[in-house]
């Protein structure tokens, strides 16, 4: 066969779709196709059933609007276009395997249906199904909300095919279903689906579903992360976050921050830490082939020559954008970034991924109090937005995770954060520690400890009963970029941590070092090469200005307005030691 037959054929079939698909359209638009029936236009019956199927079984054709002027063609024409070529085979799809037909009724979403004597389509994944003498109940759930709808299939009011699709449902499988919104027979839900025509989409096999109804332990859940969106538990996670999501976005923009996309791959270590995943293109595998590092002399040394690498120096998965952020902040006033960080630190708590993302305003001619009063707003915005949006999964989480959740939420949004020096934090600390030491897992606190979470969360939950700010940290526990205060003679730094109950530390942030000679000094503290911060101290030596910011952990926020306890339930698919599935 010649490339120019095999060219034709091509355009033939091409054309034949489109008229097809145009034909489907056109006769749905003067009422001729209904929602699972047969088309008025065709040249046989196979043909009309073939059109009904092909508008329904691509999303992108079925959201058309079936008024569409673009899809205007006389019928001469249609029937010229259709002749020339028979149809493919693709096109003559089971009408058991796909959602129902071209139709003119529009798609709800669960979370919004509301009583109508319009017909309507519903598309989801079946919970339950209950079948009776004389009707069928399907729980469908599309996602948009914990509850779903309840659709009721009456035996003597639904086709023929639909009869048949009843007998093969399962949970797990997709659906697509139309009818009418009505008020609820039953005390359970408002309103429910009175179901005409159901059409299963996807076939779920009910004896290797991994998913059965009943409740799953979230261990066992991680290790079915490509399936466990579909649980009670981890969809309400991921509503709640997207709407955290959205809400950081806005209240930001609303402030005028400006949103900065800073890069994952650098060379800096933000805060000096060294837990930093490798960014290489060299081939490890053959540790002979690697390039040697060399001294001046041309001696080999223990270490590789990265100079050789794709970026023609060591680089690095970055842990945080505050960095970057700070060069836009010193020109654009205050901006924030929010995205992926990483960090390779060998923990398995509950409270740490090597993967998270992060939240970092920066604020230029801002100090610390700016810091903490942006942070205040911004939690306050974001906590009144997940209240107000989303009560029904806040409402869920309260009954199986944290009976006290809607309350706790409620006071961050109503009550101002308290305000304590980390040396008045210390000394709170020390007086309670006292009274039974042996109730701590670490009692030795003093001047210089870096707070455990259970002395974070002893003060936020106890001793203040609120979100607190803790600030003024020792120097020797805090990042080289953070302002040494004057009136102790740089014992002490500009910096802060916000400590919420049920979580300990959800913010930190500081004033940053604005002075040139100053941070040069510390940098060599901390045997940071300076060099590889040229561009860094660039923002101290051209116009230097007081500028002040913090990090927020997404991940972190998420588990404690979710109430829930371990972080690798608050992001799709978790990152830490020993896992990197899917």
């Amino acid at each position: 066969m010649t490339q120019t037959t095999t060219t034709r054929q091509h355009l033939a079939k091409k054309m034949a779709s489109r008229a097809c698909l145009a034909a489907a359209v056109a006769a749905s638009s003067r009422g001729g196709v209904s929602a699972f029936g047969k088309s008025s236009i065709g040249r046989s019956g196979m043909m009309a059933r073939s059109l009904s199927t092909i508008s329904s079984s691509n999303n992108r054709f079925s959201s058309y609007p079936t008024t569409s002027t673009s899809y205007a063609i006389n019928n001469s024409e249609l029937s010229n276009r259709i002749s020339s070529v028979a149809p493919s085979r693709s096109f003559q799809l089971n009408m058991s395997t796909v959602a129902a037909g071209a139709t003119t009724a529009r798609r709800v979403k669960t979370a919004e249906a509301e009583v109508s004597e319009e017909q309507v389509s519903i598309k989801g994944w079946v919970r339950t199904v209950r079948k009776q003498k004389t009707l069928a109940f399907v729980e469908v759930n599309d996602g948009s909300n914990m509850s779903g709808i309840q659709c009721v299939l009456p035996f003597d009011t639904v086709d023929e095919d639909t009869m048949k699709e009843i007998d093969n449902l399962t949970t797990g499988c997709s659906v697509h279903a139309i009818g009418q919104i009505i008020k609820s027979q039953g005390g359970k839900q408002a309103v429910e689906l009175s179901a005409s025509s159901l059409r299963i989409v996807g076939e779920c096999p009910g004896d290797t579903f991994p998913l059965a109804k009943k409740r799953h332990s979230l261990e066992y859940l991680r290790t079915i992360a490509h399936l466990r969106p579909r649980t009670n538990t981890i969809a309400a996670v991921a509503r709640v976050r997207s709407t955290l999501a959205g809400s950081i976005h806005k209240f930001f923009q609303g402030e005028g921050f400006n949103y900065v996309q800073t890069p994952l791959i650098t060379a800096s270590d933000c805060e000096g830490a060294g837990e930093m995943f490798r960014v290489t293109t060299l081939d490890i595998d053959d540790v002979a082939s690697l390039p040697r590092a060399k001294d001046d002399e041309g001696k080999e040394l223990a270490g590789v020559d990265y100079a050789e690498d794709f970026f023609g120096k060591a680089a690095f998965l970055t842990v945080s954008g505050q960095l970057g952020g700070e060069t836009h902040a010193c020109a654009l006033g205050d901006v924030y970034t929010f995205g992926p960080t990483f960090r390779a630190e060998n923990s398995q708590t509950t409270r740490h991924l090597a993967e998270f993302w992060m939240v970092e305003p920066e604020m230029a001619f801002a100090d610390l109090t700016s810091a903490m009063d942006n942070a205040e707003a911004m939690l306050k915005a974001c906590v009144g937005d997940v209240i107000e949006k989303c009560d029904e999964d806040l409402e869920f989480f309260g009954k199986f995770f944290d009976k006290g959740l809607k309350a706790r939420l409620d006071k961050v949004v109503n009550k101002p954060f308290v305000r304590c020096e980390y040396r008045d934090a210390i000394k709170y600390l020390q007086e309670e520690i006292a009274k039974d030491p042996s109730k701590w897992q670490f009692p030795d606190v003093e001047f210089g400890t870096d707070l455990a979470t259970e002395h974070e969360r002893w003060l936020a939950e106890t001793k203040f009963d609120s979100a607190v700010f803790v600030y003024n940290y020792p120097k020797s526990i805090k990042a080289f970029y953070m302002r040494d205060n004057d009136e102790d003679g740089g014992e002490t730094v500009n910096a802060m941590d916000l400590l919420v109950p049920g979580v300990g530390e959800l913010v930190g942030g500081s004033q940053r070092e604005e002075r040139m000679d100053v941070l040069v000094e510390k940098m060599k503290e901390l045997d940071l090469d300076v060099e590889d911060y040229w561009w860094y101290l660039d923002l101290r030596r051209f116009g230097s200005v007081p500028h002040a910011g913090y990090g927020l952990g997404f991940e972190r926020l998420v588990t404690y307005v979710c109430g829930i306890e371990n972080i690798r339930d608050a992001i799709a698919f978790p990152r830490y030691p020993g896992n990197a599935e899917f």
